[in-house]
């Protein structure tokens, strides 16, 4: 067998591989952030300075590149929600939690996507919102144990409403930065335990939920050229 080539040997181009993986990422991540999860694949390419058929070697899929580009994400929501857990005024972790995610939705489009839409098909997606989910419902569990979320409250009603709130706060976030702050406070307060009144109906349950929200992002999709 003939030794590599000395122009390009092995280690090199395993550096520019590396090189060019690394800055379709980081061309992702902005555009994600400023323009949301579907914004075209060819103009992340071409923001890293590379070919089309280099993202595709790297991503196959989109899903795979939004996979990666938001990897850690579980693991900073897993970390907000064992502080707001450990807070010992229930209410108060309740706050704290959504705080952050309304936090990051408002000011990241690709993060406000990946949070509304729960795309299945996303590596890790489902694992991410199971973990939310388990964390509200705990936290809603501790609130209605100390008497101050009113007890016919689970936890898809939160995930139902909270939802398309997000989804409305990069518009809000152009008017006023802190302006989802007075939004999130109004809608908590109709959790509050005190003056409630019966609910009419019962809630939703988790796979209607997950449905809507894998409708949401296949309606959102750009139909094939």
């Amino acid at each position: 067998m003939a030794p590599p080539s000395s122009a390009n040997p092995p280690g090199r181009l395993r550096r520019d591989a590396q090189r060019n993986r690394d800055l379709l990422l980081a061309a992702a991540r902005d555009m994600f952030s400023r323009h949301g999860l579907d914004v075209p694949l060819d103009q992340i390419a071409k923001e890293a300075g590379v070919g089309n058929a280099t993202l595709y070697r790297h991503f196959p899929t989109r899903e795979a590149l939004i996979g990666e580009v938001f990897a850690d994400a579980g693991g900073g929501l897993a970390a907000a929600g064992e502080e707001a857990l450990a807070d010992a005024d229930a209410w108060s972790g309740l706050e704290r939690y959504f705080g952050r995610i309304f936090e990051l939705v408002a000011a990241d489009r690709g993060i406000n996507d990946l949070v509304t839409q729960a795309i299945p098909t996303i590596p890790g997606m489902i694992e991410i919102s199971r973990g939310h989910a388990t964390t509200v419902g705990a936290l809603i569990a501790r609130a209605q144990e100390q008497g101050t979320m009113r007890r016919d409250v689970v936890t898809m009603d939160l995930l139902f409403l909270l939802g398309p709130l997000c989804r409305a706060l990069p518009a809000a976030t152009e008017l006023r930065p802190d302006l989802w702050r007075r939004y999130l406070a109004l809608l908590l307060d109709g959790f509050r335990a005190q003056a409630t009144h019966p609910l009419p109906v019962p809630p939703i349950g988790e796979e209607h939920l997950d449905r809507m929200f894998a409708d949401l992002w296949e309606a959102e999709q750009p139909e094939p050229s």
